[in-house]
């Protein structure tokens, strides 16, 4: 049985919102942790990949930079060629999307197939993530907005804490085909869910290309954005790399990375809430907050971390800073433009997809030319950056 009603005023004022509308926010959280599982999965199974097609590790890692571009580019341009349609129904025909590609890529015969599935999935996750956080704060009162963003990002969050971990230990324990119809067994289910909890959401507006352009005029928008894209690049371009940060830097042994990492998720959750917290009273004071703490544990990590306790410490703090970024962006300009949360929701995706797959990128091309120290400190000035331009760029609504 659906919930097939309309969100109605009583979420538009200072009423509660309801335990369904609640649990449609936590449905929709829930589908992102899915989303990102599966944009994210072939990072633990590089190697299974490449020896199950005999290509090289450089090339199995297109399985995770392919859907971000393509992502970057779905994320503006679905909201304009969707029109009028019920948000719901499209939220849902993007987890089916993203399904059938999954199921595609478990069954690839050949390393060109896998890549075709994943390009798909990036159509899936870049439509997805534009119009989520935008559906999400449609359930729930003004007052709640930053709690909804919160816990809709939070799900993203998580999926890098349990999500992926388990399809690598699902794809070590079995095969990597085995993950990845696991993953799409889950999503199943999340659909179901989704369907099941989702109410009708009517366009509020059509998002043309003219008003997609009209965000970058709103000052707060323009460098929440930029924001986005700096803070997000430095993260990948260090973090890439955190393996041997850790190990190199700081003397962790091998069997610790894994504990690390999973702190750092557990720190990024804690990120996200607090970070929603603050972004309730003052966005734009609250991402000035995250984005200097990154900074900070970027520039300090070859100082302070050069030891076991030093690197967890800084990399728990990297952890918070960056579970905070998100929610905090996306809070400023949901402020800053909230008759066109679409359209601005859909520039911030695209360009956070963006950054995940020219940080990486970038990292790579600044740590062959200097060290794992240079790209920290690389990191660390781009970040520095995104707290210049955030200061600069006004504040919101």
């Amino acid at each position: 049985m659906t919930f097939d009603s309309t969100v109605s005023a009583q979420v538009r004022h200072d009423s509660p919102a309801s335990v369904r509308n609640w649990l449609a926010v936590a449905a929709v959280a829930t589908a992102t942790f899915a989303m990102v599982t599966v944009e994210a999965m072939p990072v633990g199974l590089l190697t299974p990949l490449g020896h199950t097609f005999g290509v090289s590790a450089g090339a199995v890692a297109l399985t995770v930079t392919l859907p971000g571009l393509v992502a970057s580019v779905a994320a503006p341009v679905l909201p304009i060629a969707i029109g009028q349609l019920d948000r719901r129904l499209v939220l849902l025909g993007l987890l089916g999307l993203m399904l059938a590609a999954t199921v595609v890529s478990a069954s690839a015969p050949d390393f060109g197939i896998l890549l075709a599935a994943r390009a798909v999935v990036g159509v899936a996750i870049g439509g997805f993530w534009a119009l989520a956080a935008s559906c999400a704060i449609r359930l729930v009162p003004p007052h709640h907005i930053p709690r909804a963003t919160s816990l809709a990002f939070g799900g993203a969050t998580v999926a890098n804490v349990l999500g992926v971990p388990a399809a690598t230990l699902i794809g070590n324990s079995s095969s990597w085909r085995v993950a990845f119809l696991v993953v799409a067994g889950f999503g199943a289910v999340v659909t179901v869910a989704l369907g099941a909890l989702l109410p009708r959401l009517p366009a509020e507006t059509a998002v043309s290309l003219r008003e997609l352009l009209r965000q970058l005029r709103i000052p707060a928008v323009r460098a929440g954005v930029i924001a986005t894209f700096l803070l997000v690049g430095a993260h990948w371009a260090a973090f890439t790399f955190i393996r041997p940060a850790l190990q190199d830097l700081s003397g962790l042994s091998g069997a610790a990375i894994g504990p690390a990492q999973l702190g750092f998720g557990v720190a990024g959750v804690l990120g996200t809430f607090v970070g929603g917290s603050a972004a309730a009273r003052d966005p734009r004071r609250a991402l000035v907050w995250a984005a200097t703490l990154l900074t900070a544990a970027l520039a300090l990590f070859r100082i302070v971390g050069t030891t076991p306790v030093g690197g967890i410490a800084i990399l728990l703090v990297w952890g918070v800073a960056f579970g905070a970024i998100p929610v905090g962006v996306q809070s400023w300009i949901l402020r800053a433009a909230p008759g066109n949360a679409e359209a601005a929701t859909a520039l911030n995706t695209s360009l956070y997809n963006l950054a995940v797959a020219l940080g990486a990128l970038i990292g790579g091309i600044v740590v062959d030319a200097t060290s794992v120290s240079g790209v920290l400190i690389a990191g660390a000035a781009f970040a520095a950056a995104a707290v210049a331009a955030v200061m600069l760029g006004g504040r919101s609504r």
